[in-house]
This record gives C-alpha cells, sequence and structure tokens, in this order.
C-alpha cells in the first residue's frame, strides 16, 4: 500500500516540480544582473565629438620634440607605476594594436581615430602640425613665479631636475620679452615679463595657462601685500611670499586676458610628490579671492585622491574640474564613481580630458589618448547609467549630460 502511494505521489509531483523549476528559471532570467553600462547610452556617447580639455600631443618628426612639457618627467628616478599603466596591462596592449593602425604622421588623424574634435595641448610652444584648428594652445606659467635663486627650493631629487628646466624656460621667456636678465624692480619684472609673456601667449592663441604647481610645492597660496614682495624680490624677504603674489598676479592677469588658470591637481608622477601639499583645499582662499573672480580657474586631473574636496569647491562659480589622468591610471568603473559625484552637484562644471602624454618609446601620446577617451566614456556612461537606474534622471537628461561633459562645458567655458 505504501508503494503504491509513494508511486502516486511522484507522478502527480512531476508537473508541479517542472513548473517550479521553470518559475526560478524564468525568475533567474528576469533577475540577471543589467550590463554595467546601458547599451544604448553607450552608443550616443560614442557618436559625440569631444573636446579634450588636457593633453601634451607631440609633434612628429626630427627633430625631436621636446616642448609637449615644461616638466618632463622621464628623467626622474625610478617611482612605483600604477597596475594598470604597465606595459603588461591588458588596455595597453589594446591602445597599442588599436594605434598602430593610425597615420602616427598626422596629428589631426590621431583625433579622427579618437572621436576627438579639439585637443588642447599643452606646450610651451606650438608647432606645426599641431595647431589651429584642432589643437589649442596652453601656455606654461610656472617658471614666472621663481625669479630669485631656486636652491633652497630643490628639496629633493625631483625638484632637482625640475627647478633648472624652470630656470631654462625663464630665460627663453626674457629672451622673448627682450630682456636681458632679471630686472631691477618688482614693477618691471611684472610688466616687462610676465605680463610681456602672458600677452604673447594670447597672441599666439593660448585659451589658458598651464600650473604644475604641484611638483615645486605646496598649494598654500598666500596673499602678501606688495612690500612684502617687494622685500623677497630684492634678496630681502619670504621667497615664498614673493611667488605667492605672482602667482595672484598671473591668475588676475589670465582673467583680464580671458585665458582660464589650468592647475595641475592629483597626486602625480615622481617619488616624492607632495601629496599633503596637493590638496585643493588649500587653494580655497585664492578660489573666494573677490580680485580672481573674473578668472576661470580648472582642476585638472578631478584632485585624485581628493575627489570629495573637488566636488565641494566645485560650487564656486570660476571653478571647473577634468578627469584627466584618471582615466589613464584608474579602470572606468574607479572613474565612474568621481564623475557621477560632480555630475549629482554640479554638471556645467565637468570637462572630458584624456592627458595624453608620451610616457614611454610604448606608450606614446597617441596610447595615452586611445586608454584614456576610451576610459572616460565608459566611465561616463556608467555614472550615467547609474543615475538613470536609480530614476535621478531622464533618458534625454542622461544624454544632455553626455553631451555637456564631452563637448558643450568646454565650448561655453573657452568661448569656442
Amino acid at each position: 500500500m505504501m508503494c503504491v502511494k509513494s508511486a502516486f505521489i511522484r507522478v502527480h509531483q512531476r508537473p508541479i516540480l517542472f513548473f517550479l523549476s521553470l518559475s526560478l528559471f524564468l525568475t533567474a532570467c528576469t533577475n540577471a544582473p543589467e550590463p554595467r553600462l546601458d547599451p544604448q547610452l553607450a552608443s550616443e556617447i560614442a557618436k559625440i565629438k569631444a573636446i579634450d580639455n588636457h593633453a601634451h600631443p607631440v609633434r612628429p618628426g626630427a627633430p625631436p620634440d621636446t616642448e609637449f612639457d615644461a616638466l618632463p618627467v622621464e628623467h626622474l628616478e625610478p617611482y612605483p607605476e600604477p597596475i594598470r599603466t604597465r606595459l603588461d596591462s591588458p588596455i595597453v596592449a589594446e591602445a597599442r594594436q588599436k594605434m598602430s593602425a593610425v597615420d602616427k604622421s598626422n596629428p589631426a588623424a590621431v583625433l579622427d581615430a579618437l572621436g576627438i574634435d579639439v585637443m588642447l595641448a599643452n606646450r610651451v610652444a606650438m608647432s606645426p602640425p599641431v595647431i589651429e584648428p584642432r589643437f589649442r594652445f596652453v601656455g606654461y606659467a610656472d617658471a614666472l613665479m621663481y625669479p630669485l635663486d631656486n636652491a633652497s627650493m630643490m628639496k629633493d631629487p625631483d625638484k632637482k631636475e625640475f627647478f633648472p628646466l624652470e630656470e631654462k624656460l625663464l630665460k627663453r621667456y626674457y629672451a622673448e620679452s627682450g630682456i636681458p636678465s632679471k630686472p631691477a624692480t618688482l614693477d618691471d619684472y611684472l610688466t616687462k615679463v610676465v605680463r610681456a609673456t602672458l600677452e604673447r601667449h594670447k597672441k599666439s592663441g593660448a585659451i589658458a595657462e598651464k600650473f604644475e604647481l604641484a611638483y615645486l610645492r605646496a598649494f598654500d597660496i598666500g596673499n602678501p601685500n606688495k612690500s612684502e614682495a617687494e622685500k623677497a624680490y630684492n634678496g630681502r624677504g619670504d621667497y615664498k611670499a614673493l611667488q605667492d603674489y605672482i602667482f595672484r598676479f598671473l591668475a588676475t592677469e589670465c582673467g583680464r586676458l580671458g585665458m582660464a588658470v589650468h592647475i595641475h591637481c592629483s597626486a602625480s608622477a615622481g617619488g616624492y610628490f607632495d601629496i599633503a601639499g596637493d590638496n585643493p583645499l588649500l587653494l580655497e582662499p585664492l578660489l573666494h579671492d573677490p580680485a580672481t573672480r573674473k578668472t576661470n580657474f580648472v582642476l585638472l586631473h578631478g584632485g585624485w585622491p581628493y575627489i570629495g574636496e573637488i566636488t565641494a569647491l566645485l560650487q564656486n562659480p570660476n571653478v571647473y574640474a577634468d578627469f584627466s589622468e584618471q582615466t589613464f591610471n584608474g579602470y572606468p568603473r574607479e572613474v565612474s564613481a568621481a564623475i557621477r559625484k560632480w555630475l549629482e552637484y554640479e554638471p556645467e562644471k565637468v570637462l572630458f580630458a584624456t592627458d595624453a602624454y608620451p610616457f614611454s618609446k610604448e606608450i606614446g601620446w597617441e596610447e595615452a589618448a586611445y586608454i584614456g577617451a576610451k576610459t572616460g566614456r565608459e566611465a561616463l556612461g556608467i555614472a550615467l547609467t547609474g543615475m538613470l537606474r536609480d530614476e535621478e534622471i531622464t533618458r534625454d537628461r542622461a544624454l544632455q549630460l553626455a553631451r555637456i561633459v564631452l563637448r558643450d562645458n568646454a565650448r561655453k567655458l573657452y568661448s569656442f
């Protein structure tokens, strides 16, 4: 009797077990994880011709181009590289393979391959074929801050490499200004060298001046009076006070000339980089000064690891940030978290950028641009996908945000 009952139960349970299994299968399919990047968003982002806010394109051909950076890092002591930038990284191999098919003798062809319309070129001077209209000039102004003997500033091996380069560039600015050497007075220096250099850059098409301040000293820009600066200029006062006074003069003049001030804001190259001194909050007194409110400041590289601090600083009406360098060193998911913070707070202040740089023979500016562009678009897409799924924005708004970050914010900032 028990065997008959058990057989009956087994036979009649089969449909129940079948439908239960089917239900579990369908539930699993329904609850399958969604792709981290919405396919439609990804497709639309890929179509947008970007404006690259920060890069170091290199003029092809001979003699070798040495003007892609005022402070090139290849001569520094060896220091640990992030794992993603090492030669055995999959993204590096992909970049080398993709860019091998591009005509590197034509920098504009590199931009075409990456979907970049215009690239801001950080250079000591522009040099064909790295010229307008596809490349826009961003000059270097740091050297103007250090007109005295800089031996006291050379506190570590990195700075012993960097300060002689700044001194060499300052001599070039003297010569281009028609000044044989350091003028006798601070007023003459500011007028005949500093202002003259900025105006010359502006006439050459510069839309911004780049500061690599973080490689040389901390961000604590004070507000000394002119008397303090003059004493230092004449060798009788605090050199930092003179540097701070000149920086504020430079920033104010850039505002007068309609040029933005670009500031390197990120832990970066070198084994002696002062990460604490690179905290962007140290710039807050400068950014809050009414005298500099006519100057637009762009905090390059998004301030990593100070992402939250950058987010807060975006409340200043004249402060912007880009996510260059992060897209070379970091993976898309990590970078997307930073971008999302900014998009949820001040989306009109966020700029796309690659930090394309000739890091080595294997990773030229072209390969670095590929990595930065691909990672930047993907990270932006992930951030927007998350906002869309969390019902923070509509799909139309997501596409609008993609366009303003990749293109329209820069067009407005630089009056393109």
